[in-house]
């Protein structure tokens, strides 16, 4: 039996067909299925403006760069999330406040950024990164409060969110669709929602915003319309353009996004029904009324020292389980070593399980049958 990963793309024929037929195009990048795919993903999500780039990583730096992050401004983000964020705001010469989570969902609440600010002093504050660990939303309008209170742009790292809803009062949003936010940055790894093989979007309603984006996506290049060969530079940046070959597999994969998350909901429902009988599990449902994109599946052991025993037992098995995420403070390049009390208690008992459009039923029952079988001699 092969090993049975934690995540794995899902391409069809349509997605190859799709790919074959931008190959055979004129233009293979900035070229007309950019221009589609922006508009799919604006008309999907519910939003103004949208912009492809190369990696979750650079939307991430473009959105950071629009916001007007640069030297000595302060940036808030939780202490569980990817190090991606953390090297952007750093890079750009930020100062970076990590701020504790929920110890549930792993996610970093208003109230764990007012407890940060107060505890730094903090006043004015450049940007908020707001990260959806695992897909699960929040309610987003809370975090638009904090904008008002603390100045700052509200920035969403909802890489792991395409295809999830939010509800305020009784109407629903999509993570994405900056209804309460000022940017939201996805990516779209082979492991996301939906896959360009490497890729980015960033989305806002901000007409400045998007401009600067335009600009950012290309060396902060701006061509003369009337003389072609002409052009000035107005920001320091890169090439982070994502190619017409990407995006038409990026419009194929759209076309199936409800789909692939059905089918993530169908297996965590599974897992629900099975892994809440296990005493020494935790599992963390999504808020009524609310969708995840159910990127991760995770689970929290209630015993710490045996999170690597677990994962090294169903390795031996064929089956890989993941941690998502190392917290910031544990790395070397991150000065200030305070421990954050809930966010040691997620990573140490924090693990994603296998979910992915192809993993089959059988599959399933048999990662299932295996965590049962390591719970029964612990």
């Amino acid at each position: 039996m092969k090993i049975i990963p934690y995540g794995k793309q899902y391409i069809d024929k349509n997605d190859i067909l799709s790919v074959s037929r931008a190959l055979k195009s004129d233009k293979i990048t900035s070229g007309l299925e950019v221009q589609k795919f922006e508009k799919k993903i604006s008309n999907y999500l519910g939003c103004k403006y949208s912009v492809t780039c190369s990696n979750g990583t650079s939307a991430l730096f473009m959105a950071m760069k629009a916001a007007n992050v640069s030297n000595g401004d302060i940036v808030i983000m939780p202490s569980i999330t990817f190090v991606a964020s953390y090297n952007v705001a750093t890079i750009l010469g930020a100062r970076v406040y990590l701020a504790d989570v929920d110890p549930e969902s792993g996610q970093m609440t208003p109230q764990n950024i007012k407890n940060c600010c107060k505890k730094f002093n903090l006043k004015n504050i450049k940007a908020i990164i707001v990260m959806y660990h695992s897909g699960y939303p929040q309610n987003a309008e809370n975090f638009k409060k904090l904008k008002k209170i603390f100045k700052s742009t509200i920035i969403e790292d909802a890489c792991h969110a395409l295809g999830a809803k939010y509800q305020v009062k009784d109407k629903k949003f999509k993570i994405g669709s900056c209804k309460h936010a000022d940017i939201s940055t996805f990516s779209l790894h082979p492991l996301k929602t939906i896959t360009t093989g490497e890729g980015g979007i960033i989305t806002t309603n901000s007409k400045s915003i998007y401009d600067k984006l335009i600009l950012l996506r290309s060396h902060g290049i701006q061509r003369n319309t009337k003389k072609h060969w002409e052009y000035d530079v107005f920001y320091n940046s890169l090439n982070f353009r994502l190619t017409d070959i990407q995006c038409a597999l990026g419009i194929s994969q759209l076309s199936k996004i409800d789909k692939f998350v059905y089918k993530r909901k169908k297996i965590s429902k599974i897992y629900d029904e099975h892994l809440s009988l296990i005493d020494q599990i935790k599992i963390f449902k999504c808020k009524k009324n609310y969708l995840s994109s159910y990127h991760l599946y995770v689970i929290k052991v209630k015993k710490a020292n045996i999170k690597e025993k677990l994962i090294k037992y169903m390795l031996k098995n064929k089956i890989f389980l993941q941690y998502h995420y190392i917290p910031i403070y544990e790395f070397k390049v991150f000065k200030n070593k305070k421990i954050f009390k809930n966010s040691k208690y997620f990573y140490q008992s924090a693990i994603s399980l296998p979910i992915y459009y192809e993993l089959s039923f059988k599959k399933q029952m048999y990662v299932i049958k295996k965590i049962k079988d390591f719970f029964k001699f612990i």
